[in-house]
């Protein structure tokens, strides 16, 4: 029944801090973009957008609404009494973290799965009503944008228009040295896909170049050339990593590595998928620590600004994580998982101390 009981209430809480922080959210960026929002049917056009926006918000904010939950249900509990009566009937901390844990646990879980089959959806699609219909198209190139530079083995393509699937138009491919020393130049109209790495080249001017600086040109109607390169090694996909499932975010991944293309925001993308709704697990438990810890009021005002406060370091840090992937500083997978760690760390410390296994400060003598 207490078990129950406690799982209740928090769930109670973390349904109405759910709803009041989306709420706020979507009022917010409503009245800071409301001035884009023009032309025919952008009523609906606005609906359609902020119904698929709350979808990517709900991922967004539910590890926040699950730490804040847990400090406002616990202290809610302390404030009427109801944790002091539990101790009396010998009840120890354990009896408030479990509830909690697998309620936030299940939470977590289904945030994971929202994420890989609603958000990332959603995402796609607030993005398409806001370049389509609201002509608001802000970093849209920078990853929309065709890659038209790889390398692969001592080859590099530069490939202007065009499919894996369909062929290449307009192509120039540098075959250079180990020490960078440019060895061949090919210049083709079209470029096929034969079998394995061999490609038909048409309408092909060939340059070679020598050691001394000496350089030979031939022309050919069509030629095939063995390229180190297979069609499925230029299948790079436009768009955000974060609204890649799974599946094409791993073979994101591996095929721009192979050409040479960067991958850290894919890696960082594809372990944030996991990372990031889990990190409401040992934030939710760092949370019923603060508000179990002696001589705290039960406030719920106290555990609002605690828990607001977490949010705000854990956000700090992703950002400087971010920051530090982009300029090679730190792995994908250690910035992803980071804030996590700090997380488990800091409850499992508390989480001992409520136990009484961690004593801080001073013995006395």
């Amino acid at each position: 029944m207490l078990f129950r009981y406690v799982a209740r209430t928090y769930v109670q809480f973390a349904v109405g801090i759910f709803a009041a922080v989306l709420a706020v959210f979507l009022v917010v960026d409503f009245v800071d973009r409301a001035r884009n929002y023009t032309g025919e049917g952008w009523v609906w056009n606005v609906m359609l957008l902020y119904a698929n926006k709350a979808l990517v918000a709900t991922q967004q904010l539910g590890p926040a609404a699950l730490l804040l939950a847990a400090g406002a249900s616990v202290s809610s509990l302390r404030k009427r009494g109801e944790v002091t009566a539990m101790q009396s009937l010998t009840f120890g901390p354990s009896a408030l973290y479990l509830p909690v844990a697998l309620c936030v646990a299940v939470a977590c879980v289904g945030l994971v799965a929202f994420d890989e089959w609603v958000s990332v959806r959603a995402a796609r699609r607030v993005e398409e009503i806001t370049t389509q219909r609201f002509n608001r198209w802000g970093d849209w190139g920078l990853y929309h944008s065709p890659k038209q530079w790889f390398r692969r083995g001592d080859n590099i393509f530069y490939l202007r228009g065009g499919s894996a699937k369909e062929g290449f138009d307009n192509v120039s491919i540098l075959t250079v040295t180990p020490d960078f020393r440019l060895a061949r130049r090919l210049d083709a109209k079209s470029m096929l896909p034969v079998e394995g790495t061999r490609w038909k080249l048409v309408g092909v001017e060939e340059r070679s170049f020598t050691k001394d600086g000496q350089s030979t040109a031939r022309e050919l109607d069509e030629a095939e050339y063995d390229l180190g390169a297979t069609a499925e090694t230029f299948r790079i996909l436009p768009g955000r990593p974060e609204q890649m499932r799974l599946p094409v975010l791993r073979e994101q991944i591996q095929v721009r590595r192979e050409v040479g293309l960067e991958t850290g925001n894919f890696s960082l993308a594809f372990h944030n998928r996991f990372a990031y709704p889990l990190a409401g697990f040992p934030a939710a438990l760092l949370a019923v620590g603060l508000a179990l810890r002696p001589g705290r009021k039960g406030h719920l005002t106290v555990a609002i600004v605690e828990g607001l406060l977490i949010c705000v370091t854990m956000w700090g840090l992703m950002v400087v994580a971010r920051t530090l992937v982009l300029t090679e500083r730190l792995t994908p997978a250690v910035a992803a998982w980071m804030p996590t760690a700090l997380l488990v760390v800091a409850a499992a410390l508390l989480w001992l101390r409520g136990e009484g296994r961690l004593h801080l400060g001073r013995r006395g003598a």
